[in-house]
This record gives C-alpha cells, structure tokens and sequence, in this order.
C-alpha cells in the first residue's frame, strides 16, 4: 500500500517544484513551447478557473478547509480500500496529491501559482499547474472506475470474497 501513498508524494513534491521553477523564471514574462502552449505566470487567489478571485481572507480560508475537508476524506477512504482497488487507489491519491500541493501555496502565501497555458489563438483555458492536473487526471479514474472502465478489475483475485454488486 505504500507504493499508492509514494504516489500522492510524487505529486506534492513535482508540484511544488514546478511552481518554484515558475516563480524564478517566468517573473521576466511568459515561455512558449507550441503555438498553443505556454508557461504564463499567474497569481490565482481563486479556485478552479479563477471562481472567487480577489475575494478576500474569507475564500482563502474556505479554500483551506475545503482542501483539509478533502484531504481527511481521502486518507480515510484509502485507509478502507484494498491493494486490489487500484484505479481507485490511484486516483484518490492523484488527487490528495494536487489538494496538498494547492493547500501548502494557499497556507504559505495565500494564492495558488498557475503557469501553464493552453491557447488556441486568442483563446486561452484558464492556466493550472501540476497539482489540477493530477486532480483532474485522478477525477477521470475515479469515474471511468465508477462507470467500470479501467484496470482496476484485472488486478482483483477472483477468489476473493469482495464482490462486485
């Protein structure tokens, strides 16, 4: 079990490295990489997609529960799965990965650091970081599982008496 907790590690770690890497080079103006992605430097105060932006202390530390709401729901629920659920596993620390990462910014300077930018011409998505990224990637395992679409059903022991209702 402990490979699937080393995975929501990873995350934290590559994620606050990143923003740090961002913050240090991205301050003299944005990086293209393609004609439709770039590292943008942005500030977010807000959540996904910059909701609630600039809205004061009273958001940030709504955030900031939230993500510890989140992060204790997602421990026990781990805690209560099998080393067989992995889709499950993986995908609930893809996204205790991304809500640590977000937490520590929102603690320790009170907005999250986004810096890459997908566009198409004058069209850009709002910018995220490594932590959404590994939040969505872990909320796409969690409904393809819920839907019974992925791999966590050929890793169960058929043997087993958890059964599928």
């Amino acid at each position: 079990m402990i490979k699937f907790w080393l995975i929501a590690v990873v995350i934290v770690i590559a994620d606050q490295l990143s923003k740090l890497w961002a913050v240090k080079s991205l301050l003299r103006g944005p990086i293209e990489l393609a004609p439709f992605l770039n590292f943008y430097l942005v500030f977010n105060s807000g959540a996904a997609f910059g909701f609630l932006d600039g809205a004061g202390d009273w958001a940030r530390l709504l955030f900031v529960g939230i993500a510890i709401l989140v992060s204790f729901v997602i421990i026990m629920m781990a805690k209560r799965l099998g080393a067989n659920d992995v889709q499950v596993l993986i995908g609930l620390m893809l996204i205790l990965g991304g809500a640590i990462g977000n937490l520590i910014d929102r603690v320790r300077q009170g907005y999250v650091v986004d810096f890459i930018d997908f566009h198409y011409q004058d069209w850009h998505w709002p910018a995220f970081n490594v932590a959404e990224s590994a939040i969505s990637i872990g909320a796409v395992l969690l409904v393809l599982d819920a839907l019974g679409i992925g791999f966590s059903k050929r890793f169960r022991n058929p043997k087993s008496d958890d059964q599928d209702f």
